[in-house]
């Protein structure tokens, strides 16, 4: 009996967390900042193979295009980075070091060449492993270089607007990796929910 009560319990606390409003298409069409900054809080669903899996997402990096030295388009349209060139609203999804997958949402008009990497979640559903890495993040929903490309405003990836009353306080900080960038490696465009928990680097306040 108890038991069975905590199932029912679990499964409503799950209904509630899945439901909400998809963002619109006109939510990606943004610039990249704009777009990282208001995803953070914003629910990430999957719903593939085994079941549902959510999470809330908790950090993002925005890269800005072409002019932007650390994005992948400041070296032109490629194999790897063709959907970053795509409609906005569409996972760009590529491999890293021949290991780890990383799961980016295509943002701005159509050929400019933008995203924004999803770096951290926390997990609320069908999740049982860490999330706190790009590369965790694609590991622990199962996503690969298959899913680049894929319509976020489709039934099977796709990211629901922040719960009522759910809007987190926001650090920013330099973005991991790219001290190559020059002037960009110092740019502001990691964003944290607060209390963050960053990888590396200093915060400051949005």
């Amino acid at each position: 009996m108890v038991a069975a009560m905590r199932e029912m319990t679990a499964r409503r606390e799950a209904t509630g967390c899945a439901a909400g409003t998809p963002v619109p298409r006109s939510f990606y069409e943004r610039d990249a900042a704009e777009v990282a900054r208001d995803l953070v809080g914003c629910r990430l669903v999957l719903r593939h193979g085994l079941g549902l899996r959510l999470g809330r997402i908790l950090e993002t990096e925005a890269y800005l295009g072409p002019h932007d030295r650390a994005s992948h388009s400041s070296k032109g349209i490629t194999a790897r980075n063709r959907s970053m060139f795509g409609p906005p609203g569409h996972a760009y999804v590529y491999q890293i070091y021949g290991l780890h997958f990383c799961l980016n949402a295509v943002t701005g008009p159509e050929g400019h060449g933008a995203a924004v990497l999803i770096r951290a979640l926390e997990p609320l559903m069908g999740i049982n492993a860490r999330t706190t890495g790009p590369g965790l993040v694609c590991r622990a929903l199962g996503l690969d270089r298959s899913w680049d490309g894929e319509d976020l405003l489709g039934d099977r990836l796709f990211i629901l607007e922040r719960l009522e009353g759910d809007r987190p306080a926001i650090d920013r900080s330099r973005r991991v990796g790219v001290d190559y960038a020059g002037a960009w490696a110092r740019r502001l465009l990691r964003f944290m929910a607060r209390p963050a928990r960053p990888q590396s680097g200093r915060r400051r306040t949005a």
